[in-house]
């Protein structure tokens, strides 16, 4: 019973330390998709060809965050979905501009655990325009099954816990958001007509995050 209350104590006092720093307690729980040579290869194919950079390393810099929706789905069949290395012809939109597959840095499942899919350093495809410098979040869900409130709250903490790793990180946009960035000098995108039109993670669900995280004022537009 001692060495119990000696283990909640310690653990208590560990929690307060870490309030009194201003850091949340997180749990990120590491599920990495295939980042083999041949996504790094279409990954530096896609720095040169859509956003002009000539790299040797599929990395970023990290500057803005984009938060997104699946739009359907479990954890399990987006995490195989991000897990393949090149996309499927049928989405042409997108198959045109790259063979690169889409992915991101982070899913969060709808409970609101919180899984990292690769190193933040690493090059993802999942916002036009500003893949070369953002750190992607995908949320599991959708208009079918709207985002819950578990997966606000871990939203809030993972994108303070990323500001606290880059603070060079300047902006928090959804996905439908992106696009504000046209004009922007962090906007590289080769092809002016390569545009989509996304209503992800949606208007509701991007002002309770953004209220969770006043504090960091972190900007929503250029």
């Amino acid at each position: 019973m001692r060495n119990s209350f000696l283990i909640l104590s310690a653990l208590l006092i560990f929690l307060n330390a870490i309030a009194f720093q201003g850091v949340d307690p997180i749990i990120i729980i590491k599920k990495f998709i295939t980042y083999n040579k041949k996504r790094q290869e279409l990954s530096l194919e896609y720095l040169k060809l859509r956003h002009g950079l000539n790299k040797s390393t599929p990395t970023i810099e990290p500057k803005i965050i984009v938060l997104h929706y699946t739009a359907g789905g479990t954890l399990e069949s987006n995490f195989r979905y991000f897990d393949k290395t090149e996309i499927e012809e049928s989405r042409t939109v997108i198959s045109g501009q790259s063979n690169l597959n889409v992915s991101s840095h982070y899913l969060i499942d709808r409970d609101g655990r919180i899984y990292q899919l690769m190193d933040d350093h690493m090059f993802a495809r999942h916002v036009i325009g500003l893949n070369y410098c953002a750190i992607g979040i995908e949320n599991v869900g959708g208009k079918e099954a709207p985002l819950t409130e578990k997966q606000v709250v871990a939203n809030i903490q993972l994108v303070r816990h990323l500001k606290n790793k880059f603070p060079a990180i300047e902006y928090l946009i959804g996905h439908s958001e992106y696009i504000q960035f046209r004009n922007h000098a962090l906007w590289k995108e080769t092809n002016d007509n390569y545009i989509t039109y996304k209503s992800d993670p949606g208007d509701a669900f991007m002002r309770k995050v953004r209220e969770g995280l006043k504090e960091l004022q972190l900007r929503s537009k250029p």
